[in-house]
């Protein structure tokens, strides 16, 4: 009759369409368990609940096995370009064992994440993915007071217990300062991150470890610490520095964001980059390339490290005993137009 509502598949109707017992109907559909299937039965199963129209129930499901099948995301800035490609890797790693990703922005907003965080426990997800972490993190260690599966990503803290995914931060900044001053530049500044962040902390640690190794001294004066990783911020630190000191020929920021803040600035005050000053930032966040001039930019593998993020949090899953992993990425420098010697190493060159 027209209106009547068709019934819903169930996993014993497929069963029974492909001949074979719920179980393994329940096993070649779920990406965790279906290398224990043979390939032939497994498109069997495929095939019958195709043509039966059957769709998994995730409540069900969650009853059965105790799991959701459902990781929480926290991202600090959702409009930091950054965080787009973490969150693909992250979602495409947990896709392929059959995880969904509910993703939270917090906007750095402590409260938000501690709210975001008693939301997905409430809604029994199987665990978490934080980039939010400062160093000293009281929500971390809720979590992990909790027993909660865990794994910090981009950043991570110092008091240790979670594992965790993160680039080489110190040794990137290390790469900027050396390609600075083997273009001839000794008098380079210093924009940085926040230094309650692991990257802001870590990326400043390398600052100083660059300009040591060359037997440079990192004039404190030329250093500007910033509240957040953003242009505003960027602009407001270059414009201190620059009011302090008009000396020097380049500028390293702590990401690229400082180091969109820094180009506003040189453009109010009449000057360019790279003639006047250099200019660096850190992470490669997409179209930097795209600026005038393009910036040279220290690149971490974004996906990479979403995606290994996942994967780490997948195996915390399967083994709850398995050993904390700390994994860290390798940077690498894309030398682009923003950086050049300085004037008076140009003219001796010529």
């Amino acid at each position: 009759m027209l209106g009547m509502a068709r019934r819903r598949a169930t996993l014993r109707d497929v069963a029974r369409r492909a001949g074979v017992h719920p179980s393994t109907v329940s096993r070649a559909l779920n990406p965790r368990t279906r290398e224990m299937i043979t390939d032939r039965i497994a498109r069997r199963v495929s095939q019958a609940a195709a043509l039966l129209g059957y769709q998994a129930n995730p409540i069900a499901y969650s009853l059965r096995t105790k799991r959701s099948q459902i990781a929480g995301v926290l991202i600090p800035d959702l409009t930091n370009p950054i965080f787009p490609p973490i969150i693909r890797g992250v979602e495409d790693g947990l896709a392929a064992a059959g995880y969904t990703a509910i993703v939270a922005n917090t906007d750095n907003d402590a409260d938000r994440e501690r709210l975001a965080v008693q939301n997905m426990i409430a809604r029994h997800v199987d665990g978490l993915i934080l980039a939010t972490a400062r160093r000293r993190d009281p929500l971390v260690d809720h979590c992990l007071a909790e027993e909660i599966p865990l794994v910090l990503v981009n950043r991570t803290v110092e008091t240790g217990g979670a594992s965790s995914v993160v680039t080489d931060d110190a040794f990137g900044m290390q790469l900027v300062v050396e390609h600075l001053i083997r273009l001839g530049h000794t008098r380079i500044a210093h924009v940085a991150g926040p230094p309650g962040l692991s990257t802001g902390f870590a990326r400043h640690r390398g600052f100083l470890k660059g300009m040591k190794a060359a037997g440079l001294r990192a004039d404190a004066g030329l250093v500007a610490v910033c509240h957040t990783f953003s242009e505003s911020e960027g602009r407001r630190a270059f414009l201190k520095l620059r009011a302090r000191d008009r000396g020097f020929t380049a500028v390293a920021a702590g990401n690229d964001l400082l180091a969109l803040g820094c180009y506003d600035a040189l453009r109010e005050l009449g000057l360019r980059v790279p003639k006047d000053i250099a200019v660096t930032g850190f992470n490669d966040m997409p179209f930097v390339d795209k600026l005038k001039p393009p910036l040279t930019t220290v690149r971490i593998p974004l996906y990479q490290m979403g995606a290994q993020a996942a994967r780490t949090l997948l195996a915390r899953l399967e083994e709850r005993s398995a050993p904390l992993e700390q994994i860290t990425l390798r940077p690498e420098l894309v030398v682009r137009g923003s950086t050049a010697p300085p004037r008076n190493v140009s003219r001796r060159r010529r």
